[in-house]
C-alpha cells in the first residue's frame, strides 16, 4: 500500500494531502472545542461551520502559496516544518477572526488549544512518513557512514543539513573557537580538535569533512597536518564564494586541494598592475588553451579588455576555452570581443597578419613545449617551438607596433640539465637582445615554477594512483619542487608584466620548496590509508622510486646569480642577469637554425651548450628519430 501510494503521480499525492489537511483541520477545531468544553457534544449552527469553511479555504490557501504540497515529504527539510508551524499559526489566527466575524459560538481560548493540535496533526504525520521513507530505503540512521564535521560555523551547519538525504551521519562537530566549544546544535555538541582521538574512536568515524568556510591556507594547512596522524579520510566541502556563486552545492564533497597542503595565503593584488596593460585593450594570448594559457585568459576578461584574441594550435582546446569565456562575458554583462584563432608561432607571417590586423597592444606569449622528457625525445621540434617561436612572435610584435610583450618562463631555465630548459633559457636571451635592439616594444619575462593543476602536474597523477590502489610512483626519494596555484601564478604574470622596463626577468616568490615524497605521503594519509613499507609491510600504499627521468634535476632555482633586487610587488623580484648583443644572439640563431634543419640533434645539443644558457648536461641525446637515424647508418657503415 506505501508503494503503490509512494509511487504515485504528483497530482495523486497532492489531492491526498489536501484532502487530508482539510480533515485534519476539521478534527483540529473539533477536538480544540471539545477540550474546552469537557465534553464531546457541542452544539453546532451555522456560524461554526461557516468559520471552519473560512478556516479550511484559507489555511490550504495559505499552505499552496507557501510551497507546502511542492514538497517531497521523503527529502522533508526544517525549512518545510516550519512552514508547517507558520501556516498553523495563521490557521489559528483566521479561526479566531472568523469566530469574531461569523458571531460563533467558539470560545477565546479555543484558537490556542486549536494551534496546539494542528501542529500535532498537520506535522505530525508528515514526520511520520518521511521517517517510514527513510527506514524502508535503507538510510536510516544506524546504517549511515559517520562523519566528523570541522567546522561549526555556517558552513559546517548547512553541510550537516545537506548530509541528511545521504549515507553520512554527521556524529560530531569539531572547532578551534574555544566560545563555541560546548554549545550544542540539533543535538550535537561541538568539541575541541582535542578530542578527535577519542570522538573517532567512540562514533567508528572514518572521515573528517572540511567546513573551514574561509579560512586562510596557512590556517588550512595547519589543520590538515594535525589530522593526518589519524588516519581517517579528510576532504572539504565547498568554499563561500563558490557557494554563493552557484559554482558548487553545500553537499558537493570532494579531496583536500593541494594548496591547502602548501598552506600559502594569497596576496592581494594590485589593481593598477592587473589593468595596466590590459583594461581597454586589444590583448593577444599565445597557447591560449593551455594551462597557464587559459588562466590568463579568465583573469584577462575580468580587467575588461576592449579585444582578446586567442591563438592556438589545438582545435579542441581552442573551441572549449571559447565556449567558457563567451559564457563568463553573457554572465558578466561584459562587452569583449573574442576571437578564436587556429595557427602555429613558428608561422610568422600569420601571427604578424593577425597583430597588425586586430591592433594588438600586448601580448603574452605562453606557447612552449614543457614537458621535459618529451622536449628531450624531440630535440628538434622543442627548440623550434620554444626558440624560435618566440624569436618570430617576438619579430611579428616589433613590426605590428606591440606595445608590451611578456613571455611565460620557467625555473627549469636557471643551469638548465635538459633540453626544455637551455631552449627556454635561450628564448629569454632572443628577447633580452631584442630589448637591446630596439624601444618599440617592451619585452618582460616572468620565471616561476610548477603550478598546481597544470597538464604535467604530479597531484593528479598520485590521487589517481592512490584510488587504484598504488603504487604511488616518485623518480626520486629527494626530489624538490616549488609550487604555486595556476590562478595566483597567472595573476602574478599579468602584475609582473606590467613592472618591465624591457629586457627584464621577473622572478615569482614561490614559497617554500616542497619535497616529493612528503608531498605524496600527506596524500596518502589524508586518503585514510598508510604507507607500505619495510618498516610497515601492513601498509596500504606503497611509493616506489622510479628514477630521474632524462634531463631532470633534483633541485629546481629560480635564480642564476645572487643579484636580485626587489618591486613594487612583495611576491615579485628582478633578477639582474648576463644576456648578449642582438648581433651575439643572431649568430646563434643562424647557427642553430643550420643545425635544426639537418636534424643534426648532437650539433643542436653544442650550441645550446656553448651559448650563455648555462646548460650542461652529460646524458645520452634521446631524441628518438636522431636515435634511429644514427644506429641505421652505422649498421650500414658495419655492413
Amino acid at each position: 500500500m506505501l508503494k503503490l501510494l509512494f509511487e504515485s503521480s504528483r497530482t495523486t499525492k497532492r489531492v491526498i494531502s489536501l484532502t487530508y489537511d482539510s480533515l485534519a483541520i476539521t478534527l483540529s477545531l473539533y477536538i480544540a472545542i471539545c477540550l474546552r468544553l469537557g465534553s464531546f457534544n457541542i452544539p453546532v449552527s451555522e456560524p461554526e461551520l461557516a468559520t471552519l469553511a473560512i478556516t479550511i479555504v484559507c489555511t490550504l490557501g495559505a499552505f499552496i502559496k507557501m510551497g507546502m504540497y511542492r514538497a517531497i515529504l521523503r527529502y522533508m527539510t526544517p525549512q518545510a516544518l516550519n512552514t508547517v508551524f507558520l501556516g498553523s499559526c495563521f490557521s489559528a489566527l483566521i479561526l479566531a477572526v472568523g469566530s469574531f466575524f461569523t458571531h460563533s459560538f467558539i470560545p477565546r481560548s479555543v484558537p490556542f488549544i486549536y494551534l496546539t493540535v494542528a501542529l500535532i496533526l498537520l506535522g505530525g504525520p508528515r514526520l511520520l512518513v518521511h521517517h517510514i521513507v527513510m527506514v524502508l530505503s535503507g538510510q536510516k540512521l544506524g546504517n549511515k557512514e559517520a562523519v566528523i564535521v570541522y567546522g561549526a560555523g555556517y558552513t559546517g551547519h548547512q553541510l550537516r543539513l545537506a548530509l541528511k538525504a545521504t549515507t553520512y551521519k554527521v556524529v560530531a562537530f569539531v572547532d578551534d573557537e574555544p566560545s563555541r566549544q560546548g554549545s550544542v546544535f540539533a543535538n550535537i555538541k561541538v568539541q575541541s580538535p582535542a578530542e578527535l582521538p577519542q570522538i573517532i574512536r567512540k562514533f567508528g568515524a572514518t572521515r573528517v569533512l572540511l567546513a573551514l568556510g574561509n579560512t586562510p591556507h596557512s590556517r588550512r594547512a595547519q589543520i590538515i597536518k594535525n589530522l593526518e596522524p589519524l588516519g581517517v579520510t579528510v576532504q572539504t566541502a565547498p568554499a563561500i564564494p563558490d557557494l554563493i556563486s552557484g559554482r558548487a552545492r553545500i553537499e558537493h564533497i570532494r579531496d583536500v586541494d593541494i594548496e591547502d597542503l602548501l598552506g600559502r595565503d594569497p596576496v592581494q593584488p594590485s589593481k593598477e598592475l592587473l589593468s595596466a596593460c590590459i583594461t581597454g585593450k586589444v590583448v593577444m594570448i599565445t597557447g591560449a588553451g593551455g594551462s597557464i594559457g587559459g588562466e590568463l585568459c579568465r583573469q584577462i576578461i575580468h580587467q575588461a579588455p576592449r579585444r582578446v584574441v586567442l591563438f592556438e594550435l589545438n582545435e579542441f582546446s581552442l573551441y572549449r576555452l571559447e565556449a567558457e569565456l563567451e559564457q563568463i562575458i553573457a554572465k558578466e554583462g561584459y562587452e569583449i570581443e573574442v576571437i578564436p584563432l587556429l595557427g602555429s608561432v613558428q608561422k610568422e607571417h600569420r601571427v604578424e597578419t593577425i597583430m597588425r590586423t586586430f591592433g594588438v597592444q600586448t601580448v603574452y606569449h605562453a606557447a612552449a613545449y614543457k614537458h621535459v622528457p618529451l622536449v628531450e625525445h624531440n630535440i628538434v621540434e622543442g627548440v623550434r617551438n620554444n626558440v624560435y617561436g618566440t624569436w618570430y612572435t617576438a619579430e611579428a610584435a616589433i613590426r605590428a607596433n606591440v606595445e608590451s610583450f611578456v613571455l611565460i618562463s620557467t625555473d627549469k631555465a636557471v643551469r638548465p640539465t635538459n633540453i626544455m630548459g637551455a631552449s627556454k633559457r635561450m628564448a629569454e636571451l632572443v628577447l633580452q637582445g631584442l630589448s637591446q635592439r630596439q624601444s618599440k616594444t617592451r619585452f618582460t619575462m616572468v620565471r616561476f615554477g610548477n603550478v598546481l593543476g597544470s597538464s604535467g602536474s604530479v597531484v593528479p597523477l598520485f590521487r589517481q594512483q592512490i584510488r587504484v590502489g598504488g603504487p604511488v610512483t616518485v623518480t626520486h626519494p629527494e626530489i624538490i619542487r616549488y609550487f604555486m596555484t595556476i590562478p595566483e601564478a597567472a595573476e602574478l604574470v599579468i602584475q609582473a608584466g606590467s613592472m618591465g622596463t624591457g629586457g627584464d626577468v621577473l622572478v615569482l616568490d614561490m614559497g617554500e620548496p616542497v619535497k616529493i615524497t612528503d608531498l605524496a605521503k600527506r596524500m596518502i594519509h589524508l586518503s585514510g590509508l598508510s604507507v607500505k613499507s619495510e618498516s610497515s609491510p601492513e601498509g596500504d600504499i606503497e611509493i616506489t622510486y622510479t628514477g630521474l627521468r632524462p634531463g631532470e634535476k633534483l633541485y629546481e632555482e629560480l635564480l642564476i646569480g645572487d643579484n636580485v633586487a626587489g618591486t613594487m610587488h612583495e611576491r615579485i623580484m628582478r633578477a639582474e642577469e648576463y644576456s648578449m648583443t642582438w648581433g651575439e644572439t643572431r649568430a646563434i640563431l643562424d647557427e642553430l637554425d643550420k643545425a635544426c634543419h639537418s636534424y643534426s640533434c648532437d650539433k643542436v645539443r653544442d650550441l645550446l651548450m656553448l651559448a650563455p644558457t648555462g646548460y650542461n648536461s652529460e646524458e645520452e641525446l634521446g631524441d628518438a628519430v636522431w636515435l634511429h637515424k644514427t644506429n641505421t647508418a652505422q649498421l650500414r657503415v658495419i655492413k
